[in-house]
């Protein structure tokens, strides 16, 4: 029985995938978000902040802050995350009902919508 294994060459394999290129962006998202979480968001009181958070490190404070590295403490602008954004989505959501301007956007269809999500995320 004479069977022929095939040369398969596995650099190539990992080089036409495209692998280093997906790492490459996973490991500057990683970096980017980490420098994110040292950047604290303009007009907290760190001092106050870091008293706060002592008094507190036992209860569900520290918890979110351990599940947020450290960023919670700091108060910094990655903490955020996109509650901003759905809170303002949420607001832009009543007034549509309220307004008669935003409703007229509404009602104008795409390019209404657009806008709408524009001042959203203004």
């Amino acid at each position: 029985m004479n069977t022929k294994i095939p040369n398969i060459d596995y650099g190539e394999a990992i080089k036409s995938s495209g692998i280093f290129k997906k790492l490459g962006f996973v490991l500057f998202a990683l970096i980017t978000y980490r420098l994110g979480t040292y950047i604290p968001i303009p007009g907290i009181n760190s001092a106050i902040l870091e008293q706060i958070f002592s008094q507190h490190k036992d209860g569900i404070l520290g918890i979110f802050d351990m599940f947020s590295g450290g960023a919670l403490m700091r108060m910094s602008i990655f903490t955020l995350g996109v509650m901003p954004y759905i809170s303002a989505s949420i607001i832009m959501q009543l007034m549509q009902s309220s307004f008669d301007s935003l409703k007229e956007l509404k009602q104008q269809g795409t390019i209404g919508r657009k806008k709408i999500q524009q001042y959203t995320r203004f």
